[in-house]
């Protein structure tokens, strides 16, 4: 283990990279179910026309330029999905000339797939779908689908009269996928929007948090040493007053200032420890809450008089030890205890070991010993090949009886 280091502002340590990379994990792989949805709706609909041509009889050519064309229009999806995840609200169609590519293989082959089948439903569908997946304000890509389905609907019916009437089942299951294919894309896309919206949104309340936390502080801040600067500036104007007629006096005053000099600077110091004093089951809940938003499975178990048990020992010893089961731990679960033992509170953390990690013998586990050993207690480590665990013992101090 090694002790925490406090990073420099604008840095990143280890433990916070690796945390945001997991907390990206989920988001990812939803990210490729939606893809996988839309491009597996995209190659079923080229598959199905095949299918269609083919048993409408319109020759192996024409069923054969119709695949490979539907092959390359839906490679090009994958470009307007790159851009679709990409995308940034407030500028929708600020990216325009990296989709012009996808366009122009959608519009080609909806001339190809037209002018080769005689149907005006494949002439169109590749450009609406195209479309579909563009970039749209807010609000306008639900008209825009409810609009080229109509379109398709009309078309498919016009299609059904005029160009597949013997076609058989086969019309009716192209007909029906190609025109429901807009919007299940949609619906894909919806649940993908959802998703980073509600990613946004716990950002922002974390940040908003953060923000009402710094006010606070520098509210009490502001409090405390208003008055006693105001307490100060008064004191020292009388000494300054005085001095010609009575130094005494002034004296008395130059005293009392810094009196209340040193009081500002106890005032301030009790603060910054009232800030930093977290209840030992706070601390474990925010190791624990931190571990699993790191990905790792964690598991507690807290004494119910653990509030007594003594903070400013085990406190930081739980802060050092969750932050190097995020460095060297292997990511997939963690155990985290606090119980009382006859004369002695006893902190366990354990986690799934990495294979050899020597830093975790280095000053880190000295610096925890150092510290529980000042609280008159100790530090048993223990390792094998599957796990790897931090044990420390602190006496019970007269807080910690009932």
């Amino acid at each position: 283990m090694t002790s925490p280091v406090v990073p420099a502002a604008g840095t990143e340590t280890a433990a916070q990279r690796r945390g945001r990379l997991r907390l990206t994990r989920g988001i990812t792989a939803t990210w490729w179910y939606t893809l996988s949805a839309v491009v597996f709706l995209e190659l079923m609909i080229v598959l199905v026309w095949a299918a269609a041509l083919t048993e409408a009889g319109r020759g192996l050519p024409a069923v054969a330029a119709v695949g490979l064309g539907g092959l390359v229009w839906w490679g090009s999806t994958f470009l307007l999905l790159r851009e679709y995840r990409q995308r940034d609200e407030e500028e929708p169609f600020v990216r325009l000339p990296r989709i012009v590519v996808p366009l122009v293989i959608a519009a080609c082959f909806g001339v190809v797939a037209g002018v080769l089948s005689g149907l005006w439903l494949m002439a169109v569908l590749p450009v609406v779908q195209a479309l579909i997946l563009l970039n749209w304000p807010p609000g306008i890509r639900v008209r825009v689908v409810i609009a080229v389905t109509a379109l398709l609907v009309v078309l498919w019916f016009v299609d059904g009269r005029v160009g597949m009437a013997n076609a058989g089942s086969s019309w009716w299951v192209l007909g029906f996928i190609s025109v429901s294919l807009p919007g299940m894309t949609v619906l894909s896309l919806w649940w993908w929007d959802v998703l980073m919206t509600v990613n946004s949104a716990r950002a922002s309340e974390a940040r908003l948090a953060a923000t009402q936390e710094r006010l606070r502080v520098a509210t009490d801040v502001h409090d405390l040493q208003g008055h006693h600067l105001q307490v100060i500036a008064l004191q020292l104007e009388l000494a300054e007053r005085l001095m010609p007629d009575d130094p005494d006096a002034a004296f008395t005053h130059l005293r009392a200032a810094r009196t209340s000099v040193d009081d500002a600077r106890q005032g301030t110091r009790d603060l910054a420890l009232r800030f930093r004093s977290v209840p030992l089951t706070d601390e474990i809940e925010n190791a624990a809450d931190l571990l699993r938003a790191a990905g790792t499975s964690v598991q507690v178990s807290v004494d119910a008089g653990a509030v007594r048990a003594p903070a400013s020992v085990l406190g930081p010893v739980i802060r050092e030890t969750t932050t190097n089961v995020l460095r060297h731990g292997g990511g997939r679960w963690a155990r985290l205890s606090l119980t009382r033992e006859p004369d002695v509170w006893r902190y366990e953390i354990e986690n799934d070991a990495v294979e050899a990690s020597p830093s975790r013998d280095g000053a880190g586990l000295e610096g925890i010993g150092r510290r529980v050993q000042d609280g008159g207690g100790t530090v048993e480590v223990r390792r094998d090949a599957r796990s790897f665990a931090v044990i420390a013992r602190v006496p019970l101090t007269p807080e910690s009886l009932p």
